[in-house]
Parts: structure tokens; sequence; C-alpha cells
């Protein structure tokens, strides 16, 4: 059971969550988070060291949401090849995201790449992460013949994951779904066409 105070923390971090995925680190000050959880300043700083610890902590838990849903949603399918196209299909609507404002991962990834390196690291860990589970599970489906051998798992998980990163960032500046939509098909033909 959490304290008050571990309790006031969650509610900063799960209102600020949105807030950056909107706006950005740069684009994020306190009086935002203030305003958005009518909190006083002393109450904000008696959680956090300042806005550059409590972005870190806000990205730490934004990061850590979208990966447990994307996991859960994967672990939905009974074969890898479930999982695999679960995972796909987890992205089929760019417009209605988990979190509003986008996919944080990318948002984030955008912003870090140049200035904020600590964050950089935390992004690219997810990225990491995700790639290796989901070339795992292509790996896998080729260990128990559910993929031809000829299926290179390392080069599919990256072209998915590029190309589905890439679909949101356009499908949300275009304000349209359609383009996912074709887009998951098409990457569900050509693995189909490693289906054994």
């Amino acid at each position: 059971m959490l304290t008050k105070a571990e309790k006031t923390k969650q509610f900063i971090l799960e209102t600020a969550v949105p807030l950056y995925n909107e706006k950005g680190i740069s684009g994020v000050n306190i009086d935002d988070v203030l305003e958005a959880t009518k909190l006083t300043k002393g109450c904000l700083y008696g959680h956090f060291q300042g806005k550059d610890d409590l972005s870190e902590q806000v990205i730490d838990l934004s990061l850590k949401k979208i990966s447990d849903k994307v996991r859960a949603a994967v672990s939905k399918g009974k074969t890898p090849k479930g999982k695999v196209l679960a995972f796909m299909d987890f992205y089929k609507n760019p417009i209605e995201t988990y979190i509003s404002g986008g996919c944080p991962i990318f948002n984030t990834a955008v912003e870090a790449d140049d200035n904020y390196p600590g964050v950089k690291l935390k992004v690219a860990k997810v990225f990491r992460t995700g790639q290796e589970e989901i070339t795992a599970l292509l790996q896998e489906g080729i260990n128990i013949g559910e993929f031809s051998n000829t299926l290179d798992p390392v080069v599919f998980a990256f072209k998915m994951v590029a190309a589905i990163e890439g679909g949101i960032v356009m499908c949300r500046v275009m304000d349209t779904a359609k383009p996912m939509q074709g887009l998951i098909k098409s990457l569900k033909s050509e693995l189909e066409q490693y289906a054994l």
C-alpha cells in the first residue's frame, strides 16, 4: 500500500505523462504541471529536486507504461507468429494512442536525440529491448517450424519497428489512420511469405 506521499508523487507523474508526451521535455514547464495537478510548488518540490528530476521520472514512467501495454497486447498471441501479429495490431490506430500525443517512445527519441543524452540512452534501451523481443519471437517461430529459416529475424524486426514508428508520425501529421492500416497489412503479407 502506498503512503500518502507516494500517492501524491504518483499522481504528479501520471498527470504529467500526457503533458510531456504532447509538449515534449522542453515544452513543459513547472507551471504546466502545477496547473494540471492543482498542487503548490512546495508540494511538487517536496517530491522532485527540480524540473530535470521530474522530467526524467515522467519519461521513465511513460516509457514503462507504453512498453507494458505493448507487452500485454503481444502476450495475447498464442504462438510466436500470433504474438508478432498482435504487436502490429497494437499500432493499427496511430490517431487514438494509449497516451495522448502519439507514441511516447518516438516522441521522446526525437527530442532527446541532440538535447538530452541521458534520456536518449533510456529510449535506445527501450528500442533495443523491443527489437530483441520481436527478434526472439521470430527466431522461436523458425525454431518450432512456424516460419522458414529464410526469414532473417533481426532484419525483419528492425524493418517492422522502423516502419511502424515512422508510420505513426506520418499518420498523425496527416491525421489519418488509413496508411497505417495499409502498412500493417503489407507487413503481415510479407511475414506470411515466410510462414510454413
